[in-house]
């Protein structure tokens, strides 16, 4: 689903609110089988409750005067494959719009195939890390690392700048001022490249590798500006919630009687909803959950990624972010050393979850009775400590939570 413009939905969204805030805010009575404090936990879940992704101050280019021009300027970078090291691979290759802006795949696939499964980015701009494993702080930042990385995209910065002069010159001097001069530079160079692009890059001089650095930084930025336009409309779970916390005795048939019995499991018994909570059907944090590793090595997963977050040249504290250091809060009180965190990854939103096989982050579950029979059983974790436990479903149980998942697929709306 397209919209003209995002005014429209904000309207619309700030309409819906403020009728279940206010249906939240009575005094719940049971209504559809439901008691007063379970229609407040669902009210909870509408997608009418996330209300607009928070300010980055990171990032100037999200906000007014320029923040339409960044998007647009990041819609066009997000699907341009010249941003590549074999110009086969855009943004859009692995976050493909027509899938729910990921890629089906069981692990990420670009120049070659990584370790694993590529998140979606709808609704990532509500995050505070990014990444399974958490390893980046800002939606910006998280847009870098694929760019560079030699499974994924397979380019350098250098390269990457002399595409933005040559091509997107206007738009990108329009809101992050004039282009540094690439003259004498190297054609490609970068950190990361090659081993003769990382020994051109060491070569220049300190100001030129942060002029390129700093283009870099925001070609980021203008992707995280427009990856911000992308949102959810409302799912059939949406839907029933709104009717239930209205009383519309017209509405509750949005779903049938086994899905309703799969929404009790989700928010009872099968403790779904401790993790998968909110209007994302995420908490944002990191568990683990004795999910098996691909190879014989078990993945460390948070607790491998904290020091790459504090040592990232483009993290909210870095000479690229737009903040000031007291903004810088999420990073700067960051826990280390957290036992819990080991072979921890993030809890993942499960908004269009149905249609998003295969699972976990590896894709080591293929489908979704997978996934059920996982939490069911709740094996030992092969590093860390798993913090499930068995659930003990039913049969009918289990399919009722099957048939209730495949209820929250929701549209992707996408400002023109």
């Amino acid at each position: 689903m397209k919209i003209n413009t995002m005014a429209r939905l904000a309207l619309v969204m700030l309409a819906l609110t403020t009728t279940l805030v206010l249906a939240a805010a009575a005094d719940l009575k049971a209504f559809d089988g439901w008691s007063g404090g379970e229609i407040s936990l669902l009210s909870s879940l509408h997608i009418r409750r996330l209300g607009a992704a928070p300010a980055d101050p990171s990032n100037a280019a999200e906000a007014a005067p320029v923040a339409a021009t960044a998007a647009a300027l990041g819609k066009q970078l997000f699907f341009d494959k010249r941003l590549s090291g074999n110009g086969q691979v855009a943004c859009a290759s692995c976050h493909a719009p027509e899938r729910q802006f990921q890629d089906s795949l069981p692990r990420g696939r670009g120049i070659g195939e990584g370790m694993r499964r590529t998140m979606p980015v709808v609704g990532a701009g509500h995050a505070a890390f990014l990444f399974w494993d958490g390893r980046k702080d800002s939606l910006w930042s998280q847009a870098l690392g694929p760019l560079e990385d030699p499974l994924e995209h397979g380019g350098n910065r250098m390269a990457y700048a002399r595409t933005i002069a040559a091509h997107y010159r206007p738009g990108y001097e329009a809101i992050f001022g004039k282009m540094p001069s690439l003259d004498g530079l190297p054609p490609a160079a970068g950190p990361s490249g090659n081993p003769s692009q990382q020994a051109a890059w060491a070569g220049l001089p300190a100001q030129r590798r942060e002029d390129v650095s700093r283009v870099f930084a925001n070609i980021g930025k203008a992707i995280a500006a427009y990856e911000k336009t992308l949102g959810f409309g409302p799912s059939r779970l949406d839907r029933y919630i709104e009717a239930v916390a209205t009383r519309n005795e017209a509405g509750i048939d949005a779903l049938d009687k086994q899905e309703k019995a799969g929404l009790r499991v989700f928010i009872g018994k099968g403790r779904c909803v401790t993790c998968h909570n909110g209007p994302l059907l995420t908490d944002q944090h990191f568990h683990n959950t004795g999910i098996p590793a691909i190879s014989g090595k078990p993945d460390p997963g948070r607790s491998g990624a904290i020091t790459k977050l504090l040592r990232d040249e483009f993290n909210c504290l870095g000479k690229f972010s737009d903040a000031r250091p007291e903004q810088c809060e999420e990073l700067r009180f960051l826990a280390t050393g957290d036992p819990a965190m080991v072979s921890a990854f993030k809890t993942p939103g499960l908004r269009g979850v149905a249609a998003r096989m295969p699972y976990m982050h590896a894709g080591q579950k293929a489908t979704l009775r997978d996934v059920v029979a996982h939490y069911d059983k709740a094996p030992d974790a092969a590093l860390g400590h798993s913090e499930l436990r068995p659930l003990g479903l039913t049969p009918a149980e289990i399919e009722a939570l099957l048939k209730f998942l495949e209820t929250l697929a929701s549209p992707i709306l996408q400002a023109e």
